[in-house]
């Protein structure tokens, strides 16, 4: 299932990229700022983005032909006037998203679906008086969604199960990797994930285990080598002759040990000003836009492998 016509409402970094995987796919893009000046500059920071994919042979088509399905829109209205699907990508704020479902819903046709990136608001928290409360979701991405396919898709308790299944498709045909949150939950999967990751990385900072680059490196040239291709479960199922079984024979008792030893890091102010410096010490502030167009040229030549190593398997 394509959707023909995109809104993508809200054109900051999560907003470009949506555009570009709409566009990319062969859809018609419409990007909404209430912002003049962001929309003013959504659409050639796109085009410098396209470029740096053309560089790594990421495009079919030409970066032309892909900016000019994308059209700036002043207004609302005219960004949602025929759009088979939203992706709204404002503030995570309730009220504010609140606000923009209900204009959302008076706007669109009824049968288009209604999909925000918020990275931790459940839809219950804003659809609710939604009359059309149904065709709205949470559409989930990874910064940068042009660059990381994986879209965590979730309803509230009323989204119909047929809002699910039309979106899990137009993603799937946008080239994402949809997977569907069975219910709601805080931060949904990914961020429960990275959270736990993070929560011990912090506390072993924290107490002196490790510098904040030592950690980087154990994630980095460590578990990251094998989770750039295979999840936790298929790594544990290799590890082992007999696989997730004989894995949890073997280890589960040193990872229980760990477990009931382990020090939740509470976010205290001094050591993450102590991380901040070691970072800023690596990385000056006015550096981190530019170190972040490097992540994502690196993110484009781990694409680039994966789509050839993807088609030499085929």
């Amino acid at each position: 299932m394509q959707a023909k016509n995109i809104a993508v409402i809200g054109s900051g970094r999560i907003g470009r990229a949506w555009a570009i995987v709409f566009a990319k796919s062969g859809s018609n893009v419409k990007i909404h700022d209430a912002s003049k000046e962001m929309l003013a500059g959504a659409i050639p920071s796109i085009r410098d983005s396209l470029q740096d994919f053309a560089s790594f042979g990421l495009l079919e088509e030409s970066v032309d032909t892909i900016v000019s399905r994308i059209t700036a829109c002043e207004s609302l209205a005219d960004a949602l006037a025929d759009a088979d699907l939203v992706q709204e990508n404002i503030a995570e704020v309730v009220d504010a998203k609140r606000a923009l479902f209900i204009e959302l819903d008076r706007l669109t046709k009824p049968d288009a679906l209604l999909a925000s990136s918020t990275s931790g608001l459940p839809a219950s928290a804003f659809t609710q008086d939604i009359e059309g409360r149904a065709r709205c979701l949470v559409a989930h991405p990874v910064n940068p969604p042009s660059l990381v396919p994986l879209v965590e898709l979730c309803g509230a308790p009323w989204t119909a199960p047929e809002t699910i299944e039309r979106a899990r498709a137009i993603y799937e045909q946008a080239g994402q990797k949809p997977v569907t949150v069975n219910r709601e939950i805080s931060g949904f999967l990914l961020n429960r994930l990275q959270g736990a990751l993070l929560d011990e990385a912090l506390s072993l900072y924290e107490q002196g285990y490790a510098s904040a680059a030592d950690l980087d490196t154990v994630i980095r040239d460590g578990l990251a080598m094998r989770w750039s291709f295979m999840g936790p479960f298929e790594t544990i199922d290799l590890n082992a002759p007999g696989g997730v079984a004989d894995y949890a024979a073997r280890y589960g008792g040193t990872y229980r040990a760990i477990a009931s030893g382990r020090k939740p890091f509470d976010w205290p102010a001094d050591t993450l000003g102590k991380l901040d410096a070691e970072r800023r010490a690596a990385l000056p502030r006015d550096q981190i836009e530019e170190r972040s167009r490097w992540r994502d040229r690196r993110l484009m030549a781990l694409l680039a492998h994966r789509r050839d190593v993807e088609d030499g398997e085929a």
